[in-house]
């Protein structure tokens, strides 16, 4: 099917435009064309609920006024019809008969009423000859003319009409509609987690005069009131690591970060970010809570730990998921063994042999790159992988006996990354060697790397208590749940 079948072409547009923008004329001239308000005494969704049982061909005596917007319309000589559609997708027949209304208002609803108008009609509740519930309108009025036609609701929108025009979308699939409801499900879904285990939801800066908390390049700005460069926040993590620091024991929040990197089916450069910090934890307990966040919102969108998925495939969140070591499950796909003390030299010539590129490379950036090659395709089912080289992971504490690692894991789901959770680093000295070393790679060219914040370690200077920490974005929890790529969980994704 091509995008020419499911939208009318700009002549066609064009020219339906000036016939509805004539009729906005009329009705402007004998009254109004988008009135403030009209009489409803009722939704759609509760008149189908309330006389759901209606039998076949039969009356009830009850009048409503309902509104919706027309997305099927059916005239004929004394009778006319109209389906009108909730912003919930629910629908319901609306009928206009000579017999109810009178010749003039039945002939000004042929002349004045097109697909796309929202509608407000008024009268008895009944049941069609072929079992429709349905409105036998005594009076109706437009609320709001539509001076540009729907799609075809008959075929899909392109992938790109989807994302530029998501209204549209909303009008017309269902599956649109229900994610957008998912995310807010979910969204509560966390909510209701942390406040049972006693966290506090907080809000940090987005514009901030130092970016940092992640390895990404920041969009940078300019204060006119201040004068000086400001960056949109790539992670909440420092601001959220300070009020830990002040006493807030267990704090969280749900955020929009900003990312100047590139765009695909799992990143997007504006994305919603969940952080969460607990004094006197560490990430062995910031995995537990995590699973049992994504198992809840799993359960308060589908009902269960089982989610469809889109494609129709059943994927199942529950149970214990497993954890795994990330040069264990390297040595193990590899077939050669990697441990944290593995030279420079070996990683260079496995990685020439696999045909992988890396970056400004040193030993943790070999490993990580060569462990996406061998392992990341593999893991389907949940799975934190555990225990990242040093030098990857400025922020995060070395781990309490291995050597040459920190405490720090990444959970994959479907092969892509979904959250990940530290042991917070909280010594100061060692916080500002991390920082040097980042500022050194900064130097070399590696634009991700952090800049050194004096403020922020002069918050960790006056004592930030043992600590785990984890992020999560909320759109790729929406791919976890849905099986969609990450425009589709995006109400109105970035686009060019």
């Amino acid at each position: 099917m091509t995008e020419h079948d499911a939208e009318l072409t700009a002549e066609e547009q064009s020219e339906q435009k000036l016939i509805r923008l004539a009729k906005r004329d009329r009705l402007l001239a004998e009254g109004e064309a988008y009135p403030v308000s009209v009489p409803v005494t009722t939704t759609i969704a509760a008149t189908r609920e309330r006389f759901a049982n209606l039998e076949t061909d039969s009356v009830t005596g009850e009048t409503v006024g309902l509104a919706g917007r027309v997305v099927h319309l059916r005239n004929t000589g004394k009778l006319c019809f109209a389906s009108l559609q909730a912003g919930d997708g629910q629908r319901i027949q609306a009928m206009v008969s000579l017999g109810e209304v009178g010749e003039e208002s039945l002939q000004r609803w042929k002349d004045l009423v097109d697909l796309g108008d929202h509608l407000f009609v008024s009268g008895e509740v009944i049941s069609s000859r072929r079992g429709e519930l349905s409105i036998m309108a005594k009076e109706w009025q437009i609320a709001a003319k539509a001076i540009l036609p729907l799609p075809n609701l008959h075929s899909e929108l392109s992938d790109e009409a989807r994302v530029r025009s998501r209204y549209l979308d909303l009008i017309v699939r269902e599956r649109a509609r229900f994610v957008v409801r998912a995310r807010a499900k979910v969204n509560a879904s966390l909510r209701d987690t942390f406040e049972k285990h006693e966290y506090l939801e907080v809000e940090t800066p987005m514009l901030q005069t130092m970016h940092g908390g992640a390895s990404a390049r920041p969009f940078v700005t300019h204060s006119n009131a201040f004068d000086t460069e400001l960056f949109l926040r790539i992670a909440p993590e420092l601001f959220l690591k300070r009020a830990v620091v002040g006493g807030l024991d267990r704090v969280f929040e749900i955020n929009r970060n900003f990312r100047n990197e590139g765009a695909d089916s799992t990143h997007s450069p504006e994305f919603a970010m969940l952080e969460a910090y607990q004094a006197y934890g560490d990430y062995n307990q910031m995995a537990d809570l995590t699973q049992e966040m994504i198992q809840n919102a799993a359960i308060a969108v589908s009902g269960s730990t089982t989610v469809q998925w889109a494609d129709g495939t059943a994927f199942d969140l529950g149970g214990r998921w497993d954890r795994i070591s990330m040069y264990e499950s390297l040595s193990a796909a590899s077939g050669i063994p990697i441990t944290p003390q593995t030279s420079l030299d070996d990683l260079r010539a496995l990685a020439d042999k696999e045909g992988v590129e890396v970056h400004l490379a040193n030993h943790g950036k070999y490993v990580e790159e060569l462990w996406e090659h061998f392992v990341k395709e593999s893991l389907v089912r949940p799975t934190f992988v555990m225990d990242f080289p040093i030098e990857t992971s400025p922020l995060v504490r070395a781990h309490r006996s291995t050597a040459g690692v920190v405490e720090k894991w990444d959970l994959y789901i479907r092969g892509f990354e979904l959250a990940t959770g530290y042991s917070e680093l909280v010594d100061p000295v060692v916080q500002r060697e991390r920082f040097v070393e980042q500022a050194l790679l900064a130097t070399q060219g590696d634009l991700e790397a952090m800049r050194l914040d004096e403020e922020f370690l002069r918050a960790l200077e006056h004592g930030m208590p043992p600590s785990g920490g984890m992020g999560m974005g909320i759109d790729r929890l929406l791919m976890a749940i849905t099986g969609l790529g990450i425009r589709e969980t995006i109400l109105f994704p970035l686009v060019k």
